[in-house]
């Protein structure tokens, strides 16, 4: 398919339609719908009061659950009467002020994996992949370097020569995960708040509420890049998900130092965590093309998530495992089949679906070619799709999985959050926080995203609606 590309000089492209008029763009009324929802018109998350406490608590929460799970024995407490309730705080400050110090090692490790993951980005070759047509850009694109893959496994050599040669152990990282906890949350709050202060100093913020902490919360700028780099895309998947694959491979290290063997559980969690931050560097040429990348803002919502919430509360289980006798933990083999097949379909279909709607999206594009990086699972493109064609002039895919659910990436998303936590069994109920909060999480996301669709695309997302009757299981919800 051949298109024409005119490229400004800000590094921006507007692509044409071509004589087959196979690139869909909005229409002058989608337009108007599209400035309607790219301006602030109310408050979410309960308005600057429900920020304000998402921003406060959720550290605190998350300090309360580590301190549970390792020093506690992964059982919840709680003071034992009120006139200990003084004291219990005390406790929990003690062992925030001993173990979770923010020390010399953790702002090494923490603040190396920043350095040595932005200086790959920069210089790796990669992939230039187009983003979806930006309204706040005049519709014109902006091109993402995906160099992920290429960064990501030179990333993996490296830690393994320097475990290898003993200059940089694995097997600590997880002994001082409180540490390493506290480092990346004054990184989550110092780049939340930096950012907000540099794009409005620089006249770049859009979209904003007048709230001085709810803007900060809900991020000012859209599209951060430092050269050639992408911070948002960056953040995406760089600094969380490796962290999260290689707590999980410190906490199998941690085991094997201890008992002199890795168990099935753990070795699960290095499984999951690998297909998960695999299928993000395999597929970054897809992550353009979501929601999150050419909508939502840079703020705390997604800075401090990705710096401390994703790495510091997914792999509680690892947490569990590694500071716990795996006798507590021993399943039977047919149960290992079980989680581990649970896992694999899971991905599967997490893995396709996300591929499918997103190679939909180049398609309506007049994008046709796709990187094939490791692994290309089967069904992961539907040739010829059925759509619907709105009248805003985007196009609504009905076919492949997307035929069955109107979210079927989330139900397999939230499965293999699940699967998470079961590896561990029921020693502990910390490691379901990441399933029980994601869900939540998803619930509230589909609301958000549902009724901006709704105005978005009115009528035909109705009819949408009566073709893709279920919004997650068929057949149940």
């Amino acid at each position: 398919m051949s298109t024409t590309t005119a490229i400004a000089s800000d590094g921006l492209r507007q692509r044409a339609v071509n004589g087959n008029g196979k690139i869909n763009t909005p229409t002058e009324e989608g337009k108007k719908v599209d400035k309607l929802l790219d301006s602030h018109t109310e408050y979410e998350f309960g308005g600057p009061w429900g920020v304000l406490a998402i921003m406060t608590g959720f550290p605190v929460l998350m300090y309360y659950l580590w301190i549970c799970l390792v020093f506690y024995d992964g059982q919840l407490v709680f003071p034992s009467a009120v006139d200990d309730i003084q004291p219990f705080f005390g406790r929990m400050w003690e062992h925030i002020r001993v173990d979770a110090s923010p020390n010399a090692y953790a702002w090494k490790v923490y603040g190396g994996l920043m350095a040595y993951q932005l200086i790959l980005a920069g210089i790796v070759p990669g992939y230039m992949q187009e983003g979806l047509p930006v309204p706040s850009l005049g519709y014109k694109t902006l091109m993402y370097k995906c160099n992920a893959i290429g960064c990501i496994y030179i990333t993996w050599i490296t830690a393994a020569v320097l475990h290898i040669t003993g200059v940089f152990r694995l097997g600590e990282i997880i002994d001082n995960f409180g540490h390493l906890m506290t480092v990346a949350m004054i990184v989550g709050f110092a780049v939340s708040f930096g950012m907000y202060f540099l794009t409005v100093a620089t006249g770049n913020q859009i979209r904003m509420s007048g709230n001085f902490i709810y803007d900060v919360f809900m991020g000012a700028v859209l599209n951060p890049r430092i050269g050639p780099i992408d911070l948002k895309m960056w953040l995406e998947v760089r600094i969380p998900w490796v962290l999260v694959f290689f707590m999980s491979v410190s906490g199998a290290c941690k085991q094997y130092e201890t008992y002199g063997y890795v168990t099935p559980n753990m070795a699960f969690m290095c499984l999951a965590t690998w297909l998960y931050l695999n299928a993000c560097i395999k597929g970054e040429e897809c992550i353009p093309q979501t929601w999150d990348m050419f909508h939502e803002k840079w703020g705390f919502l997604v800075i401090f998530w990705n710096f401390a919430g994703v790495p510091f509360s997914y792999i509680y289980s690892v947490v569990y495992m590694a500071t716990h006798d795996p006798e507590n933990y021993r399943f039977s083999t047919p149960t290992y089949i079980a989680l581990y097949g649970t896992l694999l379909t899971a991905y599967y279909i997490w893995d396709t679906s996300m591929s499918q709607k997103s190679r939909f999206k180049m398609q309506t594009q007049g994008i046709t070619t796709y990187r094939n990086t490791f692994p290309q699972l089967p069904y992961n493109m539907v040739e010829n799709p059925k759509f619907i064609q709105t009248q805003h002039g985007n196009r609504l895919l009905v076919d492949g999985w997307w035929a069955y659910s109107r979210k079927p990436n989330y139900v397999a998303d939230w499965t293999m959050s699940l699967t998470w936590g079961l590896c561990q069994g029921f020693c502990s109920p910390i490691p379901y926080f990441y399933s029980v909060f994601f869900i939540a999480v998803l619930v509230h996301r589909v609301g958000r995203d549902f009724e901006r669709c709704a105005i978005k695309y009115g009528k035909d997302w109705e009819r949408y609606c009566s073709i893709v009757k279920y919004k997650f299981i068929p057949g149940v919800y």
